[in-house]
């Protein structure tokens, strides 16, 4: 159920609101927009008579929600939501670069490829501390010893640190030295770890499941909110099809299907998305086009020694060259068309 309040609500009017939702046992998500309050309800495991909301002071109307996620969704928030990460932004009139090895593997490592993302402009750097692998017997990250490499990354480069949670116990050591929460694609419907990092005040980046439809994806972002964290950015990173010339089929279609239907800020992979590096900056330069908010890209000063997922990593010219290029595309798509650029 979807409580619409009034333009001119108070903020006592909405909390009275709310209060009444708690009164009856279940849970109100308060979402202010431009020009009104929206209050999403859950918790509910039936029908709840919306009745009781409708004379309440500052109540314009009150509508029933027949889809089957809530929180996601426009008719909530009708304004996009923008995700801040400090002093640095996802959703908003820029695009965000999230950039950085597949996995921190050494000091020397991590400190080559963050002192080239730095250089580029991205204020987002991805290294996994934990990896889930297909096989046991390959790398699976350096574990906690990555965390004093981490730190030391976003001390002297001044990067938010964007790393993978692969179980709930990892959650409460990001939340210590990270700044994003990962989800990854193995990991999106891993329920008791989407409560977990529900219930973080870090902002939550959910990657796709590997054959997860779009309403899987985006009810998996609805376990999170429901928890009370509305700081999700979606990420779609390619889906397993029949393709032999990728390692996944990166969906762009997504990115505008997502915007019909969410007010999330949602980011391409492309590294991920084909897994050959030769077709990640074409298909970054894609995911600009298409409408998305950034992209997340995987650097490595030497690829060909990088201990996972070598084959997608860019080197540290290449990804020079892809942000050039996006930048131009970004520039092109936020001019007036009259050739003159919208200020971010």
């Amino acid at each position: 159920m979807l409580i619409v309040m009034k333009p001119t609500a108070t903020a006592r009017d909405i909390d009275a609101v709310v209060n009444v939702i708690e009164a009856i046992g279940l849970r109100a998500h308060a979402m202010p927009g431009a020009t009104r309050t929206a209050i999403g309800i859950t918790g509910n495991e039936g029908p709840v008579d919306g009745r009781r909301f409708e004379n309440l002071t500052g109540v314009a109307e009150v509508i029933r929600v027949t889809k089957p996620y809530k929180l996601i969704t426009l008719d909530l928030r009708p304004d996009k939501t923008v995700v801040r990460v400090g002093d640095a932004t996802i959703g908003d009139s820029k695009f965000a670069i999230i950039a950085g090895p597949c996995a921190i593997e050494s000091r020397d490592q991590a400190s080559a490829v963050a002192k080239a993302v730095q250089r580029s402009g991205a204020r987002f750097f991805r290294g996994c501390v934990w990896k889930p692998r297909t096989s046991p017997y390959t790398f699976q990250g350096l574990g906690e010893k990555a965390w004093g490499i981490l730190t030391a990354i976003r001390e002297e480069f001044g990067l938010k640190i964007v790393t993978e949670a692969v179980e709930e116990s990892h959650v409460d050591l990001i939340e210590k030295h990270g700044d994003v929460i990962q989800i990854g694609a193995r990991n999106m419907q891993n329920f008791s770890l989407l409560k977990r990092a529900g219930r973080s005040r870090l902002p939550v980046l959910l990657k796709r499941g590997m054959a997860a439809t779009l309403e899987e994806w985006l009810l998996a972002a609805e376990y999170i909110m429901a928890e009370g964290n509305y700081n999700v950015i979606l990420c779609e990173r390619g889906v397993r099809t029949f393709a032999q010339h990728t390692r996944n089929t990166l969906d762009l279609a997504s990115v505008p299907a997502i915007r019909r239907i969410s007010h999330l800020p949602v980011i391409v992979d492309p590294s991920h998305g084909t897994g050959t590096a030769y077709m990640v900056t074409p298909l970054a330069r894609a995911g600009i086009a298409v409408g998305a908010d950034g992209l997340m890209i995987e650097v490595h000063n030497q690829p060909e020694l990088a201990l996972s997922d070598s084959a997608q990593a860019l080197t540290l010219s290449e990804y020079a060259q892809l942000i050039e290029q996006v930048r131009a595309i970004h520039s092109l798509m936020t001019s007036d068309g009259e050739g003159q650029l919208k200020t971010a």
